[in-house]
């Protein structure tokens, strides 16, 4: 080897014959969910310039524009088609004449969701992000000067579906909201621990079907448990509305 040659790293490891090649820096840490703080939690502050410190400005001031106006957000995430927007359609219609809510909703193209969502009397904006695979507290902000938010109590904030970016975007929200549908396996939590360990909590939606495809309820809600061990846990169908109600206490409760 040359004397300026690179070292070589060590082998890698193998288990039950696949290669296991980590590319993780040892001094990254999973995220603490932003917004109001998880009873019992500690948060870590990194003393230190980061990529993301304009996106948390903006969204510190987006939290204080809420705070003054009275309204709380919710920040739903989760992979495309784990139900976001059929749990949210079935939200909306059961706080109907009860909670003024609006709607941001992200996405790369289309206003699908956001037509879907559109109910007499409900705020709701699209926000087109092209390529963008996320949405940032910027987007946000322009998101909320288009709404009338006039007596609105409850913002829902629905991020584009990805289960990588969106956790390490703070939009300004009180409460992060991450979704697990039933066919997407019961590891997901494992294998994306930063978007269920900065929820404050997680749904775990068609539970309706859970058994005709095999599901292991029990093997996923350890899974969540494992990385998000703070975070509150539903088991519902968006689809049927069965276990909806405790959800809805959990909204009401943010009030």
């Amino acid at each position: 080897m040359p004397d300026n040659a690179s070292p070589l790293p060590p082998p890698a490891p193998v288990r039950d014959g696949v290669v296991l090649v980590d590319v993780r820096d040892p001094g990254d840490r999973l995220p603490s969910p932003p917004g109001d703080p998880l009873p019992g939690a500690t948060r870590s502050v990194v003393m230190q310039v980061r990529l993301l410190d304009e996106n948390d400005r903006r969204a510190a001031d987006n939290r204080a524009f809420l705070q003054a106006r009275g309204i709380r957000a919710v920040n739903l995430v989760s992979s495309p088609g784990a139900g976001k927007t059929t749990l949210l359609g079935r939200t909306l219609d059961a706080l109907a004449g009860e909670v003024r809510c609006a709607v941001l909703v992200g996405d790369l193209e289309t206003d699908n969701d956001a037509r879907r969502l559109r109910r007499e009397g409900l705020p709701v904006a699209q926000i087109t992000t092209g390529g963008t695979c996320h949405l940032d507290a910027t987007m946000v902000a322009r998101g909320l000067a288009a709404l009338p938010l006039d007596g609105v109590r409850l913002l829902f904030i629905e991020n584009v579906g990805n289960l990588v970016c969106p956790a390490s975007f703070d939009l300004g929200e009180n409460r992060r909201v991450t979704l697990l549908a039933a066919t997407e396996g019961e590891d997901k939590p494992l294998k994306y621990p930063p978007i269920f360990t900065s929820a404050h909590a997680v749904v775990l939606n068609k539970i309706d079907i859970a058994d005709a495809i095999g599901f292991d309820r029990p093997a996923a809600l350890a899974n969540v448990r494992r990385v998000a061990p703070l975070a509150e846990v539903f088991e519902l169908s968006a689809r049927t509305g069965e276990g909806l109600e405790p959800w809805l206490a959990y909204l009401r409760g943010l009030l």
